[in-house]
């Protein structure tokens, strides 16, 4: 009895001790812990209770990993997250912390952490019902980074962070929830917008100090890209065909420039640190985008590709419908893929951008510059 006991467990120790080692032994492939919301959320939600799921058709229809069936990504097919990874030579793009059994890719790939509707502010998507805020979202690192110890040890988890990337893309929702008009008995009296944005960036702040606690020390925080110019807040402001929002974009340019500045404080007081924060300008890669669209090869920035350009604003295939006739029919030559989020046509120019744009892009560097160090 005792014989038929301790095999399996010693057999088990002496696996994951060559395990261990061959970790230890070879060369890190690119690892990244992905934080924010459904423009980064790979199918946390799918695993929640939410009015906030992309887990039908025709979500995912050009998604190759999957044959066109949706995973829970908020686009038609990559997201900038998956393409970044792709072009840094990750194996595989990091699974979604809620799907069962997940654990094991936390040190070969990194563990995506996003949710849709989800925001810096913990009662942001209240409406959506479930949703994982910022903050739990760094508590369920916490519990990953418990997991790396237990399989590699303290000082092989503090190295393997140090050489891992850390996105977060968050923010659009709590702005997003600002703009929207009050609804009774969830309205909430609004903040003036100095306010908010000083409060949106100290949130922040505080999470990103926390990651940094934790072993984090290569940052890419993407800012709030043009919120005036998606559909859903152009047709909630009666904004015309070719025209954004400016009234929403002034709030958004104003939390950018103190979420840059605060990136730029952080830079010098934990850069000793061997820390680095870039700060992802999405706002005027994206504005670019949308202004100029047809030098990209594209062909239209006004309605979604996917779902209507009024409310609800619902990207659904109806049930005599095949995936292909609930969307536009060339997907590759639209900006928006539904009301809210860029097509993976979209996702990809910004990419690219990211990955090897000169200091307007990303400050202090790029991101492959970055990965590099």
């Amino acid at each position: 009895m005792e014989i038929t006991y301790s095999f399996p467990h010693k057999l088990f120790n002496f696996t994951l001790l060559l395990w261990v080692s061959h970790f230890q032994a070879t060369d890190q492939s690119f690892t990244n812990f992905i934080f924010g919301d459904s423009l980064v959320d790979v199918g946390n939600n799918n695993y929640l209770f939410t009015l906030s799921k992309a887990d039908s058709s025709p979500y995912g229809i050009d998604f190759r990993p999957s044959n066109g069936q949706p995973t829970g990504r908020f686009t038609n097919g990559r997201t900038i997250s998956d393409i970044v990874g792709e072009a840094l030579g990750a194996k595989s793009a990091p699974t979604p912390y809620l799907e069962p059994n997940t654990e094991v890719n936390t040190i070969h790939s990194g563990i995506n952490y996003a949710s849709g509707s989800a925001g810096i502010f913990d009662d942001t998507g209240l409406l959506f019902i479930g949703r994982v805020p910022l903050r739990e979202q760094v508590s369920y690192f916490e519990k990953s980074r418990g997991y790396m110890v237990r399989m590699i040890g303290e000082n092989g988890t503090k190295e393997m962070l140090k050489k891992s990337m850390f996105t977060i893309t968050i923010g659009s929702n709590d702005i997003l929830n600002y703009i929207q008009p009050s609804i009774p008995f969830f309205s909430q009296d609004k903040l003036p917008i100095g306010v908010l944005q000083d409060s949106m960036v100290f949130h922040l702040t505080t999470h990103l100090k926390r990651l940094h606690e934790l072993g984090a020390r290569k940052f890419v925080v993407v800012g709030v890209g043009p919120l005036g110019c998606i559909p859903f807040a152009r047709a909630l402001n009666l904004i015309p065909a070719g025209k954004c929002s400016d009234e929403v974009n002034q709030i958004v340019r104003g939390y950018n420039m103190k979420l840059r500045h605060s990136l730029a404080t952080l830079n010098t007081e934990l850069g000793y640190h061997n820390t680095t924060f870039v700060y992802a300008n999405s706002y005027d890669l994206f504005l670019k985008l949308v202004l100029n669209y047809r030098q990209f090869g594209l062909e239209n920035a006004d309605k979604p590709c996917c779902g209507g350009y009024f409310p609800p604003f619902t990207c659904f295939k109806a049930p005599n419908q095949n995936s292909s006739e609930a969307a536009c029919e060339d997907r590759s030559k639209f900006v928006f893929w539904d009301a809210y989020h860029p097509t993976e046509a979209a996702n990809l120019i910004v990419a690219k951008a990211l990955l090897d744009g000169d200091q307007t892009v990303a400050t202090p560097f790029n991101i492959r510059h970055l990965n590099h160090l």
